[in-house]
């Protein structure tokens, strides 16, 4: 990648690591619902879920190289299904404060199957390998590289938004339903504009 190109680079690993979708959602969510100790447990499944979507990128994009883009329209519709199916979940149990228990609750497990299924990721690192190294170099090393940079940018945007949960956490207690209801509906929006117009 030329240097010319690096803060273009940047610039899309910020806006794609800081803008809605289902990690930050999630990390937001938890932080609001269980608090700061069990997002942050999540939020380390969803940095070792990252980390294998990124190496997983890195392999797919040497392997196939520019064939890849004509596969990304049908992980859109995938991505967009999945994205579905978590704000069903998230609005079945609006305003519900679950426990250890259940399924849902945040967990390292939960935090890689998040993130391993997160379409938004693996679209985003297929694209950062394939608009901003391949076009350079098909250097297997180079592709390693910016793949091991990538787990440092969404994960961290995640942290932002389970800050602000945790933060946000005594403010929005009373509002748990409307919050869970506001974020669901976000992540519907997202479904729609990964496929739209498609």
């Amino acid at each position: 990648m030329p240097v010319s190109l690096i803060p273009s680079f940047l610039a899309y690993c910020y806006i794609g690591a800081i803008t809605p979708g289902p990690a930050n959602l999630c990390s937001l969510s938890a932080a609001l619902r269980y608090g700061k100790g069990p997002a942050l447990r999540q939020w380390r499944g969803l940095f070792v879920g990252y980390f294998l979507d990124c190496m997983g990128a890195v392999l797919v994009t040497w392997l196939l190289g520019t064939l890849l883009n004509d596969y990304v329209g049908y992980l859109s519709w995938v991505g967009a299904a999945y994205l579905l199916w978590l704000a069903w979940h998230m609005l079945r149990s609006a305003g519900v404060k679950l426990g250890e228990e259940d399924p849902a609750y945040p967990s390292f497990r939960n935090g890689v199957l998040v993130q391993i299924t997160n379409v938004k990721v693996i679209i985003y690192c297929l694209t950062s390998l394939s608009a901003y190294v391949l076009p350079y170099t098909d250097s297997f090393w180079y592709l390693l590289a910016v793949g091991l940079f990538l787990p440092f940018t969404g994960p961290v945007a995640n942290l932002v938004w389970l800050f602000a949960g945790a933060t946000l956490q005594k403010l929005f207690s009373h509002y748990q339903k409307t919050v869970d209801i506001v974020l669901a509906v976000s992540l519907v929006l997202c479904a729609v504009t990964l496929v739209w117009p498609h």
